[in-house]
């Protein structure tokens, strides 16, 4: 057995006021998204778009995240458990939250805001609105990693983790830190998006970069599912699991929108 594995048993809160309690995945998931705004406004005033439009654009994003992740976790993960206790729905607080349904939130919210607001192709405001997010999916999943959650499985790499509040048979196990796997992932598929936007006229190729944000997140999340434990029971014995097999569709959608030859440009 490994001797020299990181021993993880780092509280998950921050401090608490009274019954209010601060923890590190809500700073996060908020830093995550003040950081992604303050990029997007830089690219508003570049690109002299209307930054009232930016504000709605948040509003419209981060509610659909948090809904759109919740219901995935239900719907994808726990649909056994939440149809028979359908007022658990809403505690969001407890836990639970599914990528893949957040990712499919923001794509419903762009289409929305870009209807009723933009008036703009929804493709056009992900290719800018993806740059902040892969930056926002670090940030996310580092608080996994304060949360002691989606752990990966026992191994004996020299950088394993024992994650001693974990929710998990043998805590004590070495395990792969498979957060911080999607967190470095990420943090790179940021900086390519960030650099393309702003070095390079890639962007002038409407879906380019939504479709390099889409092939490079959910390729990493897909590989990436090979060291992690399965969110569920149901999973045991499965192929792929539910996140790669969700992790799939994402990935075909990235590369059409890559290998597209022609620029679509549409408008309401």
């Amino acid at each position: 057995m490994i001797l020299n594995a990181i021993t993880w048993n780092v509280s998950p809160e921050i401090f608490k006021l009274g019954p209010l309690s601060i923890r590190y995945y809500g700073v996060l998931f908020a830093l995550g998204f003040l950081i992604g705004y303050y990029i997007l406004e830089k690219m508003f005033k570049t690109e002299k778009l209307p930054l009232p439009w930016l504000d709605k654009l948040f509003i419209y994003v981060m509610v659909a995240t948090v809904i759109g992740a919740r219901l995935g976790h239900v719907f994808f993960y726990g649909w056994d458990y939440y149809s028979q206790h359908p007022g658990e729905i809403i505690k969001v607080w407890q836990g639970g939250l599914a990528s893949h349904g957040g990712a499919i939130g923001i794509v419903i919210a762009i289409y929305l805001f870009s209807k009723k607001i933009s008036k703009r192709s929804p493709v056009w405001i992900l290719d800018r609105m993806v740059v902040a997010v892969a930056l926002a999916a670090a940030f996310i999943r580092l608080g996994n990693l304060m949360n002691s959650e989606i752990v990966g499985i026992t191994t004996e790499v020299p950088w394993a983790f024992r994650f001693l509040r974990a929710d998990v048979d043998n805590p004590d196990m070495p395990r792969h830190p498979s957060q911080l796997y999607e967190a470095i992932c990420y943090l790179i598929i940021f900086v390519v998006l960030f650099l393309s936007y702003w070095k390079t006229n890639i962007k002038e190729k409407q879906g380019y970069l939504f479709g390099l944000f889409l092939t490079g997140v959910f390729t990493a999340r897909f590989f990436i599912e090979y060291v992690k434990e399965n969110q569920e029971a149901f999973e045991e014995g499965m192929t792929l699991n539910m996140g790669q097999i969700l992790s799939i569709p994402f990935v075909l959608v990235g590369l059409f929108y890559i290998f597209r030859k022609k620029k679509v440009i549409k408008s309401y």
